[in-house]
């Protein structure tokens, strides 16, 4: 009749990692005031601030996801938006902020400069702030107009509807090394190759 046998003595179940009903229940509540009540923590150092502004601004309404409230204290914010490009001088600045927001939070990288360094491949220049921060919403575009910044909040919430209180490596502080980076050398070489900047094939070249 289609039946499956019982599992061996010993062997983990389907039903013994899954979440029961409530935790399903208590995590779409959770989820859902999250999701639609984030307090964002501008970091604007280019062009990519402007548009965000103008996201912010009446035309796009950034209030239509619950993000009117914009959080110059990153105690009392939740989402860093990273917009524009991120000198090393502003790197320990950028990672002080993060380590200050409180629990639960995430990170939006707006544009090309602070996602990979953009056309500023020297020295002076971070090549990518998920070397020192981990950044959940890549926004593309030099500078993405205010659409593609809506586009990426929305995919923050789409990912806040996701997770679950049963994942325990959610909530773990991610920790920088003693060098003060967030990713090892190699680790960024294996995700972003063979793609690098403009003048590499690996980004921490």
């Amino acid at each position: 009749m289609g039946l499956s046998p019982l599992p061996p003595p010993g062997a983990a179940t389907h039903e013994s990692i899954s979440p029961n009903w409530i935790t399903t229940r208590l995590d779409f509540l959770a989820n859902w005031g999250r999701a639609n009540s984030l307090w964002p923590m501008p970091f604007g150092t280019a062009c990519c601030a402007i548009e965000f502004m103008a996201t912010a601004a009446s035309r796009f309404d950034i209030a239509r996801f619950g993000m009117e409230r914009m959080s110059f204290s990153p105690r009392q914010a939740d989402v860093l938006i990273c917009a524009g490009r991120l000198p090393f001088k502003l790197a320990p600045v950028i990672r002080r902020i993060w380590d200050q927001m409180p629990q639960p939070k995430w990170a939006i990288s707006m544009g090309a400069c602070a996602s990979t360094g953009g056309i500023f491949d020297n020295y002076a220049m971070v090549q990518g702030i998920d070397t020192i921060i981990p950044v959940d919403v890549y926004v593309p575009g030099c500078p993405p107009r205010p659409e593609g910044l809506l586009y990426g909040i929305m995919l923050l919430q789409k990912k806040i509807m996701g997770e679950t209180m049963v994942d325990p490596s959610l909530r773990v502080e991610q920790l920088v090394g003693p060098d003060g980076l967030f990713r090892r050398p190699a680790d960024i070489d294996e995700i972003s190759e063979p793609f690098g900047n403009s003048v590499h094939q690996t980004r921490s070249a």
